[in-house]
């Protein structure tokens, strides 16, 4: 007995370069743009929407704010009642939401859903804000009483590589570079204006600090305020959707396939249960796989493009290798290829990724999945992947703990 499919009917992203503190707006007025924007954009009327569920990491750290499914109520009165629920694991909250629609649709409970992923972040600073971040690790362990704990943490996963293959930074300032350079093709990144090159991301200069290790500015990726709302839907009301509309079912992505796997939380312990293994974080590597065999897909070359979880470059270094682009520990090899552009053999993070686009944290898996479904249905502008019918995303909580993937095409 096949699994039901679950349709993407679109959405709509707010402006990632936005500070929202500033403009003096709560949280529940970015939420409800994301909201308000998807209906429109994806012409869904207030009573369709039968349940929701959103995406978010830390909003009683960042807003002094929880219970945010009943923020969903305050969009519009037609929710008042309307079953809601709130996803948190991590920087792959918004991933974990989508998961739970997609189950609920696939149960028959519900035929069209809407997911939010939500992240105020500008609310504090840096300092505090890196504390906030590090409670996506083992806190105590590993984040107490250290400044920035998470570009440590990820400057150790290219120690490991480093230590197993060899790493090279000019390879991890080629990552930086590119995502910059796609996100001044994305009209909502938040760096589209800022400047960024190989030479800067590969200076040794105060405008260029060391945040961790061998991370250092122009490796990470930024903080960020931003919401996206989607909308996922059964096969029976797509059907009736694309009736409406004049259109063809066939014409509306579907997620064909997913991953989902939670590794354990210390850094020091993954690397230890890999040590031995062909990928440094091998779960994350299973991850990408199931999507791709639930997918029907033999491997990369099934796949037209990827959005991943760029936190740092050096988890994008790692991404490649762990989706088969190149052979473990050949990373390099793609990145000097240039297969990793906009018109290369698997273009990835078209849009900016985290680096360029930005990365408000409970909203990035959302995020991606909509970039995804832009990109299948040839509405992503400027950043469009010529001909793209099947993109994966890879969504990661924590120092590669919790991953989720997601396979959406046409």
């Amino acid at each position: 007995m096949s699994t039901p499919e679950v349709f993407v009917l679109g959405g709509y992203q707010t402006d990632f370069g936005r500070n929202w503190t500033k403009e003096r707006k709560h949280f529940s007025a970015l939420m409800r743009e994301s909201v308000v924007g998807a209906m429109e954009t994806v012409d869904i009327a207030a009573e369709d929407i039968q349940s929701a569920h959103v995406g978010n990491f830390a909003a009683e750290l960042y807003c002094m704010q929880g219970h945010l499914g009943a923020f969903f109520t305050e969009v519009d009165p037609e929710f008042s009642g309307l079953p809601t629920s709130r996803h948190e694991a991590a920087c792959a909250s918004g991933s974990i939401a989508l998961l739970a629609a997609s189950a609920e649709i696939e149960a028959g409970r519900y035929d069209m859903q809407a997911v939010v992923g939500i992240e105020q972040m500008k609310t504090v600073d840096s300092a505090l804000g890196g504390s906030y971040l590090g409670t996506a690790a083992w806190y105590e362990k590993e984040a107490e009483g250290i400044d920035f704990p998470f570009p440590k943490l990820f400057g150790r996963l290219g120690d490991e590589y480093d230590a197993r293959y060899g790493l090279q930074d000019e390879h991890l300032a080629e990552i930086s570079r590119l995502n910059y350079d796609n996100a001044k093709l994305n009209p909502n990144a938040q760096t589209r204006t800022w400047y960024m090159n190989r030479d800067h991301a590969l200076s040794r200069g105060d405008d260029n600090a060391q945040v961790g290790g061998r991370i250092r500015l122009a490796d990470c990726s930024q903080v960020t305020d931003g919401a996206v709302c989607v909308f996922l839907a059964s096969r029976r009301y797509a059907q009736e959707y694309a009736a409406k509309r004049g259109i063809s079912i066939n014409d509306i992505p579907r997620i064909k396939g997913w991953g989902h796997n939670t590794a354990r939380l210390r850094f020091e312990d993954k690397v230890a249960e890999s040590k031995d293994a062909e990928y440094v974080l091998p779960h994350v590597r299973s991850t990408v796989t199931s999507a791709m065999e639930r997918a029907g897909m033999s491997g990369v070359e099934d796949i037209d493009g990827i959005e991943t979880h760029d936190c740092f470059t050096t988890s994008e270094y790692m991404a490649i290798d762990h989706f088969g682009i190149t052979a473990p520990g050949e990373s390099w090899k793609a990145v000097e290829e240039g297969w990793l552009e906009i018109d290369g053999k698997t273009p990835i993070n078209p849009s900016g990724g985290l680096i360029g686009a930005g990365h408000p944290v409970g909203a990035t898996g959302v995020r991606q999945l909509l970039d995804a479904t832009k990109q299948v249905t040839g509405q992503a502008g400027d950043y469009q992947v010529a001909g793209a019918k099947n993109f994966q995303t890879l969504n990661i909580g924590g120092s590669g703990t919790t991953s989720c993937s997601f396979i959406v095409g046409v």
